[in-house]
């Protein structure tokens, strides 16, 4: 991570910080973040524009970039190293994923925890979970009981304590989180076990133990579990892959990166947007004449002009503390869509770390006057925000089994990529249903197929090059080393060198494309927690594997496999535009996954393939899917609700008024708008059956809640400014051109 220019002195630097920084901020760290910075909440006088200008130019460059205080809220490597040592006891310790199972380890790291958190100023605890249905809703996706390590001695006096079991497990109510029926009121415990793969690590003045959650019987009540279990069958069927075509390996792993984008408003904007405060979508609003068709805002510069720059800096920094390297950051699309991106890493601890992330940038917009929007389609009519998923799988010993190149040079056999691939393809094929619904997030109804993010058809891209390898494969049985094209790029300038680039192109239309050493699945929704997301991918990758390797062990060659399931599941293979209008029904005529209705979607989960794929892999029972399903389909449920009631006071208490005073004449037609929601609202309530509930829900979201929302819109564009009482596009999505700067200095 690059600390980026020149400072004040130590002191000034620091208090560029919001409050939650500012107290552990050392002071040459400080120094290299508070670069420039502005402190929207000092009591003096704002000085000019042209002012900080000449203070900050005066000193850029005075601070070297430094590295200090990366990961220092974090216990593992040299941080834990110094506190494990007093109690006999190393670093690598951690590596062991079998140390909780010995309690003297539990107690000696519990010991050391205790010792740099009281030196970090931390004296609180709490085992740091994943509740089901949190996107959207829940700030930071996670659930937490905070507990203090204060004990008392036979004379009262405090002392802190903290023991192994107290580190290993906890328990808390299970019943009020969503369950799907798996608890009930007078059976309510939920139960904790600390999570050996995700460091533990502290803010403020908490530990937070990455845990996993499930009730008395063992169902899973969170959605960490789930992704184990995947990671575990995924590791177990394709060991048993890869050492049957003589490559000896202990263990497979997954790891994926994540790239998050959001929207940053100006806060007092939002403060005038209910439905953004309770949905994190706009109901409503008429598009502004400016919007993303120039596209001037995609990779523009990060305007100093606006709080932007240093909020980005400042959710840099809390998480290069924790230890997460967020090395991308950028402007996107739309206006005020922004984008970070870490790098690559264990999938479990990626996901941990994404859900923090999250939570870092919502507290730290508003810190800095800002609104921070997770949501998939904040806005209509500017591009939706995306997670892409970059999947990869690779050994323990860190080869990466998608890079064909790396896996033919430690294996020697050249045979072992095909069949990975083919494997690979077969899944996708046969359960596009299936990763479909793991991205059916209420906000992917608007963003999906909408020429911002791939359509609901689960193809794959794989690029002419590898399409070709994997067909003259197919076709002929010989195995040639993958060996990927490349080509040199000339710019028509003697002064500019020429570069080698891959001969293949982006494709950004397809769901899943393949990128030379890993899978992106881009369908991946902004405010998800992306644990189903590769529960899915994980598990139906470990069926494929099994598949192969049963297969093998009953006396079938492994290419012979390979080019049987290259036969029968390569019609997923797609390289043409996804955006294409015409390639959704091709796709149905050559039957790949086309899903629409998110809805339809989530009903999927508990087709009789699929619980028999999750049961058979060890990753859900029949109960546990019927459970997750409930919750999906309420979560949904929940969602539009929310969006019709907020519709409905937003149009009673704002756009009739402002009418009225305007004289225009659409009350009418707003008063019976909001009698056919209250209708569609009562049907919903009236409906038992969730599946039937969460469809009436979508036609009154897509359909009914659409059309009211036109004359919402043409509401806004007749009525005079000064008369309408809610903030516009204009004043939400253009931090650059607005004069928010004033009110959030004030």
């Amino acid at each position: 991570m690059q600390a980026v220019g020149a400072t004040m002195n130590a002191a000034a630097a620091a208090s560029t910080f919001p409050r939650s920084v500012r107290r552990a901020v050392p002071a040459k760290v400080a120094a290299q973040f508070g670069n420039g910075a502005v402190a929207l909440k000092a009591k003096q006088a704002k000085p000019t524009r042209s002012a900080r200008m000449v203070s900050t130019t005066a000193t850029i460059g005075a601070v070297p970039a430094t590295v200090e205080g990366f990961g220092a809220n974090v216990f593992k490597g040299a941080v834990a190293q110094k506190y494990l040592a007093k109690y006999g006891e190393n670093a690598k310790l951690l590596d062991d994923v079998t140390w909780p199972q010995t309690p003297a380890k539990a107690d000696a790291v519990a010991n050391a925890v205790k010792d740099w958190a009281v030196d970090h100023g931390a004296s609180v605890y709490c085992h740091w979970f994943q509740p089901m249905a949190a996107g959207g809703v829940r700030h930071g996706l996670s659930g937490q009981v905070q507990q203090s390590m204060l004990e008392f001695d036979k004379d009262n006096k405090p002392f802190f304590k903290f023991t192994g079991e107290q580190l290993l497990q906890g328990e808390t109510d299970g019943s009020s989180y969503p369950n799907g029926g798996m608890r009930a009121t007078h059976t309510a415990g939920g139960y904790l076990s600390l999570d050996p793969l995700s460091p533990i690590f502290l803010r403020e003045d908490t530990v937070f133990i990455p845990a996993c959650f499930v009730s008395y019987n063992g169902d899973a009540l969170d959605e960490k579990t789930p992704l184990h279990r995947a990671i575990q069958a995924m590791s177990t069927h394709g060991t048993r892959l890869l050492n049957l075509m003589g490559y000896a390996t202990d263990g497979l792993i997954n790891n994926i990166g994540l790239e998050q984008e959001i929207f940053l408003v100006p806060r007092h904007a939002f403060y005038r947007r209910p439905d953004l405060q309770f949905t994190g979508r706009t109901v409503m609003g008429k598009s502004p004449a400016r919007g993303q068709e120039m596209s001037d805002h995609y990779m523009a510069p990060i305007s100093r002009s606006t709080t932007a720059f240093e909020c980005m800096r400042q959710i840099q920094y809390e998480c290069f503390k924790m230890g997460i390297p967020l090395t991308t950051r950028h402007r996107e699309v739309a206006p005020n869509q922004y984008e970070f991106a870490p790098k690559f890493g264990n999938c479990i601890s990626q996901t941990d770390q994404n859900l923090m992330i999250m939570q870092v940038i919502e507290e730290v917009a508003s810190e800095n006057g800002l609104a921070a929007l997770l949501q998939e389609k904040p806005f209509k009519g500017v591009n939706g925000s995306g997670k892409h998923n970059n999947w990869s799988l690779g050994t323990n010993k860190g080869i990466n089994l998608l890079n064909p190149k790396q896996l033919n040079a430690d294996s020697g056999n050249p045979t072992i990529f095909p069949v990975i691939m083919a494997a690979i393809v077969s899944a996708i094929d046969k359960h596009g249903d299936l990763m479909r619904c793991s991205i059916a997030s209420p906000g992917n109804d608007f963003r999906l197929g909408a020429m911002e993010a791939p359509p609901a058809v689960m193809s794959t891209y794989l690029g002419s090059d590898m399409t070709k390898y994997l067909m003259d494969f197919m076709e002929t049985g010989t195995v040639k080393e993958y060996a990927p094209v490349k080509k040199t790029l000339t710019f028509g300038a003697d002064a500019i060198s020429n570069i080698q680039v891959p001969a293949e192109d982006r494709n950004r239309t397809s769901p899943f494309p393949y990128g030379g050493a890993r899978f992106e699945f881009r369908a991946a929704g902004s405010s998800q927690n992306v644990s189903m997301v590769n529960t899915v991918l994980n598990t139906i990758t470990a069926e494929a594997f099994k598949i192969v390797a049963d297969r093998m062990e009953a006396g079938e060659e492994p290419l012979a496999i390979a080019q049987d399931l290259l036969k029968k599941h390569s019609k997923v293979i797609y390289n043409g535009n996804g955006y294409d209008l015409a390639w959704p029904d091709k796709a149905v005529e050559q039957g790949v996954w086309r899903i629409d209705s998110g809805v339809d979607a989530i009903n999927r989960l508990t087709e009789p393939k699929n619980t028999e794929l999750f049961e058979a892999m060890g990753v859900l029972t029949p109960r546990e899917c019927e459970a997750r399903k409930t919750v999906m389909l309420g979560h949904y449920t929940g969602t539009v609700e929310m969006e019709a009631l907020t519709m409905i006071d937003m149009i009673n208490q704002h756009v009739i008024p402002s009418c009225k005073k305007a004289e225009i004449n659409l009350v009418k037609r707003l008063e019976d708008s909001v009698k056919a929601i209250k209708k569609s609202v009562g049907e919903i309530h009236a409906e038992d059956d969730d599946e039937k509930k969460a469809a009436l829900c979508r036609v009154l979201r897509l359909d009914t809640m659409s059309s009211v929302r036109e004359i919402c819109d043409e509401a806004e564009g007749l009525c005079p400014p000064n008369l309408w009482t809610l903030a516009t596009y204009a004043e939400l999505l253009f931090l650059d051109t607005y004069p928010e700067g004033d009110l959030l200095l004030k």
